[in-house]
């Protein structure tokens, strides 16, 4: 396939992007690994994407709803309960129960993430929502239901599972000092460890996500929670990275892309057998081009709304890549049938 480096100069949407030489070489120097794996490019419905190299969807195949509206009683630093917003609300289980059967027959729904804003415990109060996932379950056997759990306990987790929560997906803090400063939370790392315990005994596909960068942009925990991650069969990992954006002016740094690049580097040696997937929340502009294409070359399995350039990275090293049309956390099977429901 020849030198990466220059390859990534023949890209269009990359030919102003500054790339580590040194990491572009030792991703190259695990290029068989890469290629051995299959690519995803996910482009859930959520939010609207377009690009010159692969489409979105033009159905709300695969919404995303809060049960708490736009509303979060941690207002963490890094998010401020902004990536609540373009969620769609549904605050009664009545609500959710009525949009999600009208998207079915309106816009041919197959699936949707369930999320919410936190109590001061970084706890989700699911409890009322699900006798209506039980009964979605139960009329559309083939719906695939993602949860943002926050953190729960044993009994927490079976109950999401026996209402029939496909995917669990929860954050993994490696760093004391970041729950407490970022999250405004008084609960230990091990608490986190414990909820992945909890979900990974259960028959959900379990997603952990670890935020690189969570610290203010610093590397503060990416190695601890790898480790955590690490210890337990979970189906996936999927990293984001901290936005500036979301955040209050001047607080937090934007990490080097280099720097996320080597983090994505070291979760594929940590983790060999395990999906690694980037999702949706990073910086945007050049910094996602750079971040993505890193994520290509450094053997993940999957990219959530790929910057330009990204396919033209797969397609120069050699990796064969699909696209769907759901949460990148959903380990599709039925990836060719999410695919040939949403008509354009």
């Amino acid at each position: 396939m020849g030198n990466w480096m220059n390859a990534l100069g023949q890209i269009e949407a990359l030919e102003d992007a500054d790339f580590d030489a040194d990491l572009v070489a030792a991703m190259e120097a695990q290029a068989a690994r890469a290629r051995a794996r299959g690519l995803r490019f996910s482009t859930p419905t959520f939010k609207e994407f377009d690009s010159q190299e692969i489409k979105g969807c033009g159905k709300n195949a695969f919404p995303a709803f809060s049960i708490t509206g736009g509303a979060c009683a941690l207002e963490c630093d890094h998010c401020r309960a902004k990536i609540l917003e373009p969620m769609i609300p549904a605050t009664r289980p009545e609500e959710l129960d009525r949009k999600v059967r009208d998207l079915v027959l309106l816009q041919g729904l197959q699936g949707f993430l369930l999320s919410g804003g936190s109590n001061r415990r970084n706890e989700i109060r699911y409890e009322r929502f699900y006798p209506v996932i039980e009964g979605l379950k139960r009329d559309f056997p083939q719906m695939r239901i993602a949860l943002h759990t926050a953190l729960t306990d044993e009994a927490g987790a079976r109950r999401m599972e026996a209402a029939g929560v496909d995917t669990a997906m929860m954050d993994v803090i490696g760093a004391a000092e970041t729950i407490r400063a970022v999250y405004h939370l008084d609960r230990p790392v091990e608490d986190f460890e414990a909820t992945l315990a909890a979900l990974s005994a259960t028959r959900m596909e379990v997603c952990p996500h670890i935020v690189i960068g969570l610290h203010y942009g610093q590397l503060l925990g990416e190695a601890r929670a790898l480790e955590i991650v690490a210890r337990y069969p979970t189906q996936a990992l999927v990293l984001v990275v901290v936005m500036p954006f979301y955040a209050t002016p001047g607080r937090f740094a934007t990490v080097p892309a280099a720097d996320v690049g080597r983090v994505f580097l070291a979760a594929r040696d940590r983790l060999p057998d395990r999906d690694l997937l980037l999702g949706c929340a990073r910086p945007a502009g050049m910094h996602k081009r750079l971040t993505d294409a890193y994520a290509v070359m450094a053997g993940l399995d999957g990219i959530a709304f790929p910057a330009e350039g990204a396919v033209g990275v797969a397609e120069r090293i050699g990796r064969p890549w699909d696209q769907a049309h759901a949460c990148c956390s959903i380990t599709l099977g039925e990836g060719a049938r999410l695919r040939a429901g949403c008509a354009a």
